[in-house]
């Protein structure tokens, strides 16, 4: 299938932004260091925080990994996870590290675009084949 290749690059991308956030989440709810203590955050305090970031990363690595073994509710859950990823991490901007999470933005619209468009040559194939 077209776009094989694509997916699953869109599919590894997912396992490691899942596996950056569940460490993330885990370190926010354990109050490490790691996050400054003037940071406002979005959702309520840092542990908060920390249990939204972790409960994405989750996502994000079921859809991975479900993705990688050919399944559609990889797809699915792909889409979703990315989408909250590129969400939440516009929404952490403003936090101790700015440019990573506009590396993780970005890495989320990468793993979107991978996933939107699996597929697409031969859907648009189909398309002019029929008319």
């Amino acid at each position: 299938m077209r776009g094989a290749g694509r997916a699953l690059f869109a599919a590894i991308l997912l396992v490691v932004a899942g596996t950056l956030n569940v460490i993330y989440g885990i370190a926010a709810i354990s109050n490490a260091d790691f996050y400054g203590d003037t940071t406002v955050y979005v959702f309520g305090g840092l542990e908060t925080w920390g249990w939204v970031t972790l409960i994405l990363g989750l996502i994000q690595l079921t859809g991975g990994f479900s993705l990688a073994s050919g399944n559609s509710y990889g797809l699915v859950v792909g889409i979703t996870g990315a989408t909250l990823g590129a969400i939440v991490s516009l929404l952490a901007i403003g936090g101790p590290n700015p440019f990573w999470s506009l590396g993780i933005f970005a890495l989320c619209l990468i793993v979107l675009h991978g996933l939107v468009m699996f597929g697409e040559e031969q859907r648009a194939a189909r398309t002019s084949a029929v008319t």
